[in-house]
């Protein structure tokens, strides 16, 4: 399911002639135990245009926040006061993404998350607000939306006279999209809409929605087709109140209903009855803003924790030159690096014209937002009491942090995406393994020129040659498991043929061992540019954090290999199921 590309920034960085089609993906090439480093080095990065560009938009930002922007406020008063918006919209942050044509700003991938990482360490309403107006609600009419629909459109929305909401998700339809009941049927040259929609961000104050419908008969049993219409507030469409939220309360999240909506044919954005493509595009790009985000409160999280830190004493001393506080800091801060460079790893390769993106995004929509959940526990463990406290941000800040989990897929969805898109590939080689098995004298040949094709494609690479030298022992690690990973997913193929559809905990394996190998050559190759052009000295920060989040990483890819043969997955199936049927927790000591 490869999205289509991202608008490209004026200045974009060339895909080198010898990386391949711009439909390959790294992440997908560690399935089949050859990583595919052509893709991903050198480490992609801003022209020198972009980086100013950037710049100005940053220091613009930092100046208007300082003055107006209070995050607690917006949090206690639910609602981003008016003159912060239109701050905003004079920032020109509603239309990052729009290209200079329809006035916007024409940022490519990396600089419009590198805005939005900015905007969320600042405060996470803002960000959310900025990221759910162009990532989600106007992505569709950027990708599909017709030349007509995007001069009347886009201009204004550029702007921030027009924000824009992404209406997907229904009370009974949240992951499954097939559930969708809204529906739309034509009547000559409209459709009439008619249906509710649920946790729409900027709900209440958007006035253009990308809204999904069903345009097929509602057969029992029959998969429905879904249509994606772009569609304006007027007759029939009406926003609920504002739904109380444990965070990011300052964006205005809402029911949609529609009752008799007319919208014209030409409203339909990409092809009638392909609307779960537009959903499932939208939502990639969009899982690398939400990734970027995540970068900036992390960041955030962590400058406070080091602030409470040193001023915080104990036993004559601060608490930053304690061991177990050092810990923290020191597993919050390669994480982070580990975040930070697989997100711009990958929006640099979408800028550069990648097009299959799709399991990268999940990855780092997955790592960023169990990452910030992770640092705001540690920075609020290091802040005490004052962690728990609603006048300081660090309660705040956790609860905003919450909802990453769940935004644009739950991770649960998305590390089962991740292993059965990446096993894709080496399930079509298996897909006559079964019969051969039931028959081992007619199937001894496929077998054996199965097994050929998957001894060289592992032995095609065993090392990664473009990683500096310095850096080898990490480089073997990729190596060594993406071998590991790729005779795994032959054998739980094997093992469970078309019913791996069904093992989440092996998929739960597959996907973690992918983040933790793609995370790693993300860093190796952000760490390698680094030492090419500062030398090793100069470069000893990063190569200190890639070392460090290595040697974590090592631990949990080895656990997750043995998993497979050695696991506990029926005891814990059957002690939940048991938990089910008693309705949560049935002992007692009494």
């Amino acid at each position: 399911m490869a999205p289509p590309p991202a608008l490209p920034p004026s200045n974009a960085v060339p895909v080198p002639a010898t990386s391949g089609s711009a439909d390959e993906s790294f992440a997908k090439s560690l399935f089949v135990g050859s990583p595919a480093e052509g893709l991903v080095f050198p480490f992609p990065e801003p022209t020198r245009i972009e980086v100013d560009e950037v710049n100005a938009v940053l220091d613009g930002m930092r100046r208007f926040a300082s003055k107006h922007v209070d995050a607690g406020t917006i949090d206690r008063e639910g609602a981003i006061p008016l003159e912060v918006l239109a701050g905003l919209r004079e920032l020109g942050l509603f239309g990052l993404a729009v290209p200079k044509a329809y006035g916007g700003s024409g940022f490519g991938l990396t600089a419009y998350a590198r805005v939005v990482q900015e905007l969320a360490g600042l405060d996470a309403s803002l960000a959310l607000t900025v990221s759910a107006h162009q990532s989600l609600g106007l992505a569709a009419l950027l990708f599909f939306g017709n030349e007509e629909l995007k001069a009347k459109y886009l201009p204004r929305c550029a702007r921030g006279e027009s924000l824009a909401a992404f209406a997907l998700v229904e009370v009974g339809a949240g992951s499954d999209a097939g559930a969708i009941q809204t529906r739309a049927d034509r009547d000559g040259d409209v459709y009439v809409v008619n249906g509710e929609k649920t946790w729409v961000t900027n709900g209440g104050v958007a006035d253009l929605f990308t809204v999904f419908a069903r345009t097929s008969p509602a057969d029992d049993g029959a998969k429905p087709r879904l249509t994606a219409f772009l569609v304006e507030r007027g007759a029939g469409v009406t926003s609920g109140a504002s739904e109380p939220t444990l965070g990011m309360r300052g964006a205005s999240t809402t029911n949609l209903t529609f009752s008799s909506v007319r919208v014209p044919t030409a409203h339909v954005l990409g092809d009638v009855g392909r609307g779960f493509k537009v959903a499932m595009e939208v939502l990639t790009s969009a899982r690398l803003a939400l990734a970027s985000s995540c970068i900036g409160a992390s960041k955030r999280l962590l400058r406070l924790a080091v602030e409470r830190a040193t001023e915080r004493k104990t036993f004559g001393r601060s608490i930053a030159e304690f061991p177990l506080v050092k810990d923290k800091i020191a597993t919050m801060s390669a994480d982070i690096f580990a975040l930070e460079s697989m997100t711009y790893l990958t929006t640099g390769l979408v800028d550069a014209g990648r097009t299959d993106f799709a399991v990268e995004s999940a990855i780092c929509k997955v790592f960023g937002s169990e990452t910030l959940w992770r640092v705001a526990n540690e920075s609020a463990q290091i802040a005490g009491a004052l962690g728990y406290t609603q006048s300081a941000p660090w309660e705040r800040m956790i609860r905003d942090a919450r909802s990453t989990l769940v935004f644009e897929g739950t991770n649960e969805i998305l590390r089962c995406f991740i292993s059965l898109s990446g096993m894709q590939g080496p399930g079509r080689d298996l897909e006559d393994v079964p019969s051969a098995m039931r028959e081992p004298i007619k199937g001894f040949g496929l077998l054996s020129d199965l097994a050929l094709r998957t001894a060289r494609s592992v032995l095609s690479r065993d090392r990664l040659t473009r990683v500096h030298p310095v850096l080898s022992r990490e480089a073997a690690l990729v190596i060594n498991y993406s071998q590991q990973l790729a005779r795994s997913v032959d054998k739980v193929l094997r093992r469970h043929g078309k019913n791996i559809a069904e093992m989440q905990y092996t998929q739960k394996r597959v996907a973690d061992i992918a983040i933790d190998l793609y995370a790693l050559t993300s860093c190796l190759s952000r760490t390698t540019r680094s030492i090419e052009r500062r030398g090793e000295e100069g470069a000893r920060r990063e190569i200190d954090l890639l070392t460090m989040f290595a040697r974590s990483a090592e631990k949990r890819l080895a656990d997750n290999v043995a998993a497979f043969d050695d696991n506990d997955d029926e005891l814990r199936k059957a002690i939940a199921h048991k938990a089910c049927a008693d309705g949560g927790y049935p002992l007692d000591i009494l």
